[in-house]
């Protein structure tokens, strides 16, 4: 098999192909790559797939490193982020609550007593100035059930 044919069986680069029968490896893309180009070769020319990796690894002394022991899933959070955690439930619970209050905030009667017509009998001095016994406008602000008011 001409390397044309094997690039064009593998879908391999034929650069890449004549790098490897080379052994020109520092020539090539990243390991994962010439690992896969390695079993794509190996399979199109009949060679075991394992054999061909181990020969490369062997002559790559390839560095293998073994990943950090994660931390185990029932391992407490720092104890900044808990501190973090609460403030910010705290807020929310301030938040709900204001908005809770403006929803069932009774609607209607919202004027206060001090201007409330009720609350006042026509003998006490109001707020309002106003008389239903004079029905002229210049007695808007006089009638004599507030004599002790002053305008």
């Amino acid at each position: 098999m001409s390397i044309a044919e094997v690039a064009r069986a593998t879908r391999v680069p034929a650069s890449s192909l004549e790098r490897i029968e080379s052994d020109q490896f520092d020539e090539l893309p990243a390991e994962v790559f010439v690992r896969g180009f390695l079993k794509s070769y190996a399979r199109v020319v009949g060679v075991e797939e394992e054999d061909v990796l181990a020969r490369y690894t062997s002559s790559r002394r390839v560095a293998w490193v073994t990943p950090l022991p994660m931390p185990s899933s029932g391992a407490r959070p720092p104890r900044g982020r808990r501190v973090g955690v609460a403030i910010a439930f705290v807020l929310l619970l301030i938040l709900f609550t204001l908005a809770l209050s403006i929803v069932l905030k009774p609607r209607g009667g919202g004027m206060p007593q001090e201007l409330s017509e009720r609350s006042h009998p026509a003998s006490s001095c109001s707020a309002f100035f106003s008389c239903s016994a004079f029905s002229s406008c210049s007695a808007f602000f006089s009638c004599s059930a507030f004599s002790s008011c002053r305008v």
